[in-house]
Formats: structure tokens, C-alpha cells, sequence
């Protein structure tokens, strides 16, 4: 059932500004949680992320303030300060409509100096994160003591990151009688503890059927660890998208990769816990403007990334846990948006795999690894639609005279059309692979990537058996008329 902004009894200012953002209809955890929250009651919701939760407790939350008020009236605590950006500036676009409400966020890697002065303009919500809010509880710079609304956003992450400590300190700074809303995507034994403490009689919201986002479709291959590399630049080149994400279980990890995309001529960077604050704004400041197209990122510094355009997922590292795996996908497909994620899985991680399905009730599809036929057809069809686009756009007199002037010397349309194709292709970096012992050795390798256990460890203990292209990382170097040579923007893997 679809339920209307101007159906849930909100200010017409509030509402204005929801129209201004160009929402109409309210997700399901806004549609029921919006009522509950303005209700008054404590209230415990599981969803996912990319569900719009922000919004279904940063209305309410909104709706409540006296903004004549110079005290602070509600705080919203987030696992990190991407996610603590990301809710301040949803939650600012809304406020704009109502006069003299003012929202600062606070979290650990920027100067304590700035918030101090922001915090001297007496906002009445503050997002932030555990660590930096109890900091300013203890320098007396943040009092909570006239809050009317506590909300935890990514409870259970906040709880995984070892926040509990901290939590628990700044919910006894809280009045007994403030209401207490509680948002995460999963209800872990740690969590439920924490709800019970302190949570009166809540009222609970689970959101069916949003384990993951329908748009998404999820894909798998099954891989060696060696073959990782190069399994990842293959699908970069083979698949159409404007921003990819890549997923590493360490800050090593994202390091090791982004070095290594580099080194191949991709447009790539990196995001990890070991960045500082400014740091890190450069890196998103790049990724949100298409300076880079390729993000690799650790789970923690991922969370709030605010970039409605990431339409490719990739788990280069298969996750612990299947709660991480909907948080990483969630990443894309965000605002009805479509999107692709890519899980790599070696044979010992089979059993995760099945865990996130039985867990997602979702279908992961296999595929085999694009081939670099694959990857050249891919090629080959993106600029023959920039060529039919640049007929069908017209003002092409002055060309065609120049080719009839091409012809009337005996060469075809055909060939002139060849060549032009084959200049293109070769600016893309796009490498001919025409002998017959490259493609059976590229086909060995695929057949031998998805062969049977039993039949892998015969071709391994052969003496006859050739390596796979995949065992050394310089397999396709001096392949091609352009050897070593560096290419420029993304293109296909050939190292």
C-alpha cells in the first residue's frame, strides 16, 4: 500500500520541504515509523540500509524542536562520522524549512576547536559519533540534559565496533522519560540486551522483505585466491558502469588494491579507518565528481557513504558475516536506482556463501569470469554506440565529404570504417588477441578456474599441463603491439 507525505499529518512547512526534495511516497519504514515516533513512543526498528530510516526519525525528530529554544532537544548517534555527515545533511534539507532550527554534527578527526565554536550557536539536534559526543559531555560543552529524544542509527553496528561502553554512558545522561528510538538491521543477542535496558514497552517495526534491494542483481565467481587480481580487472572491463565499489576485510588489503589498480592504469582510490578527516573528504570529493570510478574500502569506512549514483558492488573479500554482505550491496541500488553486486568465493568460502543466501532469501547467481573476448565485444559495442549516437546527432557533411574523397582513391567504406574502429579500439587500450595458443590458453584457464576438485589436482600434478595465465601476474605482458606501456583512464586487464 502507498502511503503519502501529506497523509501522515505533518506541518505544511516540513512537508514543503520533504516535496522540495522530490519524495512523494513514504518507504515503508517511514509510512510506519513516522506515526510511532511523532506519537511519542519508544520504538525499536529493524531495516536495512537504503530503506530511508533517516528520514523516518529525522521528521519527527524535526517536527518536536522548539526552535526558539537555545537547548539541546534531540541527538541522533551514528557508528562514523560518514554516516554522522550523511544524516546531518538529510536532516539540514528538512530543517531548512523551519526557522531557527539548527543541526551540527560532532565526531572524532576534526578540529574539537570548530565544533566548539558550532556548538556556541546552540543547535537543538546533534548527530555525532559515541566517542566525540562523550568527549563533549565531559568537557561540559554538550548537556543533555533537557533532550527529549535519543536515536541510535546502526545500533548493532555501533554495538560491533565496541561502542557499547560509550552508549551506555551517554544514555545515562539522559532523562529517565525521554523517548528512545532505536534503528538496526539486525537483532543479534547484544542488541536485544541493549533494548530491553532501555527501551519502555517499544514499539517494533520490521521491514519484510528488504533483506535486499529487489534492483540489485547479485552475481558470484568461483575463484582461486591468486586469481583474484586479475578476476577483478576482467570484470571492471567487461561490465558498463559510471561508479564501482570495492570491498577488503582489511585497511592492508584496500591499500594493496588500490596500489595495484593504480599500477594498471585504473582510475582508483581508497577509503579505510587509517585516512584522516581531510583525507577522506578528498577521496569522496573525487569519487562523487567522477574523478575516480573505482573506490576500495574497508566495511567501516564505507558506512554513510553518501553517492546515489555507486551502480556496481564488488566483495573482492567475501564478508564475515551475512549482515555485512546486505550492508555492502545496500550501497547500490539505492534510490530506485539499479544496481550489480559481484561476490568473489574460493572454494573453503563456500559455506558463506551459502549462509548470506539462507540468510537473504535471495538467489546468487554464478558466473564464470568474463573472458577478454568478453571484455572486447564490451569494448567494441560501447564505441559503436558512440558512433551511432554521433549519426543520429547529424552535422556530419564536412566528414563525409572527406570520406567520398577517400573513396574516389579506391578505398571502401568498409575499410576506411575498419580502420577508424580498430584506431578507436587501440586508444582504449584494447589489445587484438588473434593466435590461436593465446585463446586456448585464456580458455584453459576458465575451464580450469571451474574445474571439479579431483580433476584440478590432476592438471596441477601433470608435468604436461600448462600454467594458467592466472599463476603469474606477468601472464599477458608483451602481448600486444603496446607492451609495458601505461595506459591512461580505465582499461581492460592485460597484467
Amino acid at each position: 500500500m502507498t502511503i503519502h507525505f501529506d497523509c501522515l499529518d505533518l506541518s505544511p512547512e516540513i512537508l514543503s520541504a520533504i516535496n522540495g526534495m522530490g519524495f512523494k511516497t513514504a518507504t515503508p519504514i517511514q509510512a510506519q515509523g513516522i506515526p510511532l515516533i511523532m506519537a511519542g513512543s519508544d520504538v525499536l526498528g529493524q531495516a536495512q540500509t537504503g530503506t530511508g530510516k533517516t528520514l523516518a526519525f529525522g521528521i519527527p525528530a524535526i517536527e518536536a524542536i522548539d526552535a526558539d529554544s537555545e537547548c539541546i532537544q534531540a541527538i541522533v548517534l551514528c557508528p562514523t562520522r560518514e554516516l554522522a555527515v550523511q544524516v546531518s545533511g538529510e536532516l539540514k534539507k528538512v530543517a531548512a524549512a523551519k526557522p531557527g532550527a539548527l543541526i551540527l554534527s560532532v565526531y572524532g578527526g576534526q578540529d574539537i576547536d570548530i565544533q566548539l565554536r558550532m556548538l556556541k550557536k546552540k543547535p537543538q539536534i546533534i548527530v555525532g559519533t559515541p566517542g566525540r559526543v562523550l568527549d563533549h559531555i565531559k568537557r561540559g560543552s554538550i548537556n543533555l540534559k533537557n533532550v527529549s529524544m535519543l536515536i541510535l542509527d546502526e545500533a548493532d553496528e555501533m554495538l560491533n565496533m565496541g561502542f557499547r561502553d560509550d552508549l551506555e554512558a551517554i544514555l545515562s545522561t539522559i532523562n529517565k522519560d525521554a523517548q528512545k528510538v532505536f534503528f538496526s538491521a539486525t537483532m543479534a543477542p547484544a542488541m536485544m540486551k541493549l533494548t530491553e535496558k532501555y527501551l519502555r514497552e517499544p514499539e517494533r517495526i520490521k521491514i519484510k522483505d528488504m533483506m535486499t534491494v529487489a534492483a540489485i542483481d547479485q552475481v558470484y565467481y568461483l575463484v582461486r585466491e591468486q586469481q583474484k587480481m586479475n578476476a577483478l580487472c576482467r570484470v571492471i572491463d567487461a561490465k558498463s558502469f559510471r561508479k564501482g565499489l570495492v570491498f577488503c576485510t582489511t585497511k592492508n588489503a584496500v591499500d594493496e588494491m588500490n596500489h595495484r589498480l593504480k599500477s594498471r592504469g585504473y582510475q582508483a582510490d581508497a577509503l579505510h579507518g587509517g585516512l584522516d578527516q581531510k583525507q577522506r573528504d578528498q577521496v569522496m570529493r573525487r569519487f562523487r565528481s567522477g574523478g575516480i570510478d573505482i573506490l576500495a574500502a574497508t566495511d567501516v569506512a564505507s558506512r554513510g557513504l553518501d553517492v546515489e549514483d555507486i551502480d556496481m558492488v564488488i566483495n573482492y573479500d567475501l564478508p564475515l558475516d551475512a549482515g555485512t554482505y546486505v550492508h555492502r550491496i545496500g550501497r547500490t541500488g539505492r534510490a530506485g536506482r539499479s544496481g550489480v553486486s559481484y561476490s568473489f568465493v574460493t572454494s573453503r568460502e563456500q559455506y558463506k556463501l551459502r549462509d548470506i543466501m539462507n540468510y537473504t532469501k535471495a538467489k546468487i547467481q554464478e558466473e564464470r569470469i568474463p573472458s577478454m573476448a568478453d571484455v572486447l565485444k564490451m569494448q567494441t559495442d560501447k564505441i559503436l554506440g558512440d558512433v551511432k549516437s554521433t549519426i543520429d546527432a547529424g552535422a556530419l557533411k564536412a566528414q563525409a565529404r572527406i570520406v567520398e574523397n577517400w573513396e574516389a582513391q579506391g578505398f571502401s567504406q568498409a575499410d576506411i570504417s575498419a580502420a577508424l574502429l580498430k584506431m578507436l579500439m587501440s586508444r582504449e587500450n584494447a589489445q587484438e588477441t588473434n593466435s590461436a595458443e593465446q585463446q586456448e590458453s585464456f580458455k584453459a584457464d576458465f575451464i580450469f578456474s571451474h574445474a571439479p576438485e579431483k580433476a584440478k589436482k590432476r592438471s596441477v600434478n601433470s608435468s604436461k599441463s600448462k600454467k594458467s595465465p592466472f599463476d603469474s601476474p606477468r601472464a599477458f605482458k608483451g602481448k600486444g603491439p603496446k607492451a609495458g606501456a601505461k595506459p591512461k583512464g580505465r582499461r581492460f586487464s592485460a597484467a
